[in-house]
């Protein structure tokens, strides 16, 4: 019996038994479940069913104190029957612009990304209308259902007010950096900066839920080699610009937590969207 205690308590078993953390109300009880507001480790005694995930009774609490007692998101938006009723505009959109070029012909040209245009002509609606137009079906498609099979999920875990902001900032994010480092005469077209910012908050969030995130991550890598391919005819560069806007964007409204949470992630918005704004006027002024 002796020997049986002295093997169960081996360095082995003993570093098992503090991979937990203990609830933050019962230290002595170990736990893998977080408050998805304040992110204190809870016990199945202490957790307490919320819109998505557990809250810990702190954070029911003070909701209910500030009149927040609503079922909110992991951001801390309203939770709404329809949770993905601005993805489901936003394809309505995209959709309709395919159909206006198709329909019209040379319309093409007064939408697409032309940083000539831009710095010549001061056509500054450049900027957005690419981020809602296609020529090609098959590009329509591949952005259209990322966008309703990744945006669906941010929609709901972000709320729509939030959401939309993300989507159009990582839309421009992707335009300020095809108008920073394209040809000036070339021109670019498509939704795949928005779309590429949706992947760079998919990553946060699945850290944010510590979820495994080799998936996305290989998704990602083939994405951003479509452009080098032989044969293509795809920008790298709203790619880019829109995955490192929608990264940084997703990690602040995902992650902040506490009565600053919501200046934390409108300020992060405001902050990419001068990022942007300074970007453009730089580069105009370098252009002309």
């Amino acid at each position: 019996m002796d020997a049986g205690n002295d093997q169960g308590n081996g360095p082995g078993q003993q570093e098992q038994a503090h991979a937990l953390p203990g609830c933050y109300r019962h230290p002595d009880r170990e736990t893998g479940i977080r408050c998805t507001r304040c992110d204190r480790p809870i016990c199945t005694d202490c957790m307490i069913n919320a819109s998505v995930g557990f809250q810990c009774p702190e954070c029911v609490r003070d909701g209910a104190k500030n009149g927040s007692s609503a079922p909110r998101t992991l951001a801390g938006a309203p939770v709404v029957a329809d949770t993905r009723l601005i993805t489901k505009i936003l394809i309505g959109l995209n959709l309709a612009v395919f159909l206006a070029l198709t329909a019209v012909p040379g319309l093409s040209r007064e939408l697409v990304m032309w940083p000539a245009g831009i710095a010549y002509l001061g056509d500054w609606y450049r900027m957005i209308t690419p981020v809602f137009s296609h020529l090609e079906v098959w590009h329509l498609a591949l952005n259209m259902l990322s966008l309703w099979l990744v945006g669906g999920p941010l929609e709901e875990m972000l709320g729509r007010v939030r959401y939309l902001a993300f989507y159009l900032i990582s839309g421009l994010a992707g335009s300020a950096l095809g108008y920073l480092l394209m040809d000036p005469a070339g021109t670019a077209l498509g939704a795949s900066g928005a779309v590429f910012g949706l992947f760079g908050a998919t990553i946060a969030l699945q850290r944010r839920l510590n979820r495994d995130q080799g998936p996305m991550l290989v998704l990602l890598a083939l994405n951003l080699a479509l452009p080098f391919l032989p044969g293509t005819s795809i920008g790298w560069q709203a790619h880019i610009g829109g995955l490192v806007a929608g990264g940084v964007l997703g990690f602040a409204m995902l992650t902040a937590r506490g009565p600053r949470r919501t200046l934390i992630q409108y300020g992060s918005c405001a902050l990419v969207l001068l990022v942007v704004i300074v970007a453009t006027l730089l580069r105009t002024a370098q252009l002309t």
